[in-house]
């Protein structure tokens, strides 16, 4: 997977295109992310000892992978994500500007 949590990612596809935030969590696995007020669910949530009140709650929920693009730091554009070897590290890099991330 391409995206970590900490990146900067725009929403390529779906409700939200268009929108942009922080990566918030990174689920290799499933190849899902959750990216910071994207994806909005309201949960209802029962009284309980944490929450006395309950209530409606509005989270993030999972976007799959394939529907975000990484935010090249230097030109702010999204952009395809690269591996190469630097200095006997593997590091990713932008296919746009060629500049490791």
């Amino acid at each position: 997977m391409f995206i970590k949590s900490g990146d900067k990612v725009k929403v390529m596809a779906g409700k939200d295109k268009g929108k942009e935030g922080t990566v918030l969590k990174a689920m290799p696995k499933k190849d899902r992310v959750i990216v910071e007020g994207v994806n909005i669910i309201k949960k209802h949530n029962k009284p309980s000892a944490m929450s006395p009140q309950g209530g409606i709650e509005e989270k993030e929920a999972p976007i799959h992978v394939s529907n975000v693009m990484l935010i090249d730091p230097s030109t702010g554009e999204p952009t395809r994500v690269g591996f190469r070897i630097e200095d006997g590290k593997k590091v990713r890099y932008s296919k746009k500007s060629g500049e490791t991330i």
